[in-house]
């Protein structure tokens, strides 16, 4: 658990997201992992994002873990019911992994498979609950267990709502942490001042805040998240750099490590650097990042 032993000695974290594949080949998955082993505290497993379907974040875990590697993997409302979701608590308790995130997860529609039909037999704060229950040795039916997990839990928090939206997303914010999560991921970050506000948001200092750090992939990736994703402000200066760079990929590289530095200056716990499918890139932008 050397992850949650630096976040709680208050070192600066640096998590890497790797998407399991679409499939059984998994040299890809674990080379990439590999490849940076050691500079990365721990790698986050998503469970299917954007409802696509994958090798679950279970077995990606299990996959990394295996290699010597520590992980954080998520549970996921959508897909399983809380026989499910518990059984894989457990499983993944006794295979090694204690870091997890709960996510509500995307609606199916999304994702590549529209026929799928969403579960959710349990919501966010519920889902916290049972996974607290769990670590004070009962499941959800109130059974004993025989030996009982100690995981540390994670969230996400949207930091780019207003009105209403931000309203609700703080009252959650406040359930789950009530509920036990303590560290929350936030979505991608280009302008730091977005997350000015956390510290009003979150006063206490037991709560990780660890933004997330995108790699983008062209000026177009940029112009789109700004454009179409409202949650998300990309400054207008990053798509300036874009525009005037020749090297596109290499000044995309130099944005995120940019990013992480000022993450760590700015005093937030770690960063999770997600690369969309360029895990390859990870080792530049590591090697690079100056942290």
């Amino acid at each position: 658990m050397a992850l949650k032993r630096n976040l709680e000695a208050g070192q600066f974290v640096i998590l890497a997201e790797m998407e399991p594949p679409k499939g059984v080949d998994v040299t890809g998955f674990v080379n990439n992992a590999l490849k940076v082993k050691g500079a990365i505290d721990a790698f986050l497993i998503p469970e299917m994002s954007n409802a696509v379907m994958r090798i679950s974040s279970l077995g990606g875990a299990m996959l990394l873990q295996s290699k010597g590697m520590e992980t954080v993997m998520q549970v996921c409302c959508r897909d399983r019911n809380r026989l499910a979701l518990q059984a894989d608590l457990l499983a993944a308790y006794a295979c090694g992994i204690s870091t997890i995130m709960a996510v509500t997860g995307e609606d199916p529609t999304f994702g590549d498979h529209h026929k799928a039909k969403a579960v959710y037999d349990v919501g966010m704060i519920e889902l916290l609950h049972g996974i607290r229950g769990l670590q004070d040795g009962k499941d959800m039916a109130g059974v004993e267990l025989a030996g009982a997990p100690d995981f540390m839990v994670g969230g996400a928090v949207n930091t780019g709502l207003s009105g209403q939206a931000l309203e609700a997303e703080l009252k959650e914010l406040e359930d789950k942490i009530n509920a036990g999560v303590r560290f929350l991921i936030t979505p991608p970050i280009f302008d730091l001042s977005v997350l000015d506000r956390l510290g009003q948001i979150i006063p206490r200092k037991d709560v990780k805040i660890i933004p997330t750090v995108l790699l983008l992939k062209s000026m177009g990736m940029a112009r789109y998240i700004a454009r179409n994703v409202s949650h998300i402000h990309v400054p207008d200066e990053i798509i300036t750099r874009l525009q005037k760079t020749g090297d596109k990929v290499r000044e995309c590289i130099l944005i995120a490590q940019e990013t992480i530095k000022a993450c760590k200056d700015k005093g937030f716990s770690g960063v999770l650097i997600s690369t969309m499918g360029w895990e390859n890139k990870l080792p530049e932008i590591i090697g690079g990042m100056g942290v």
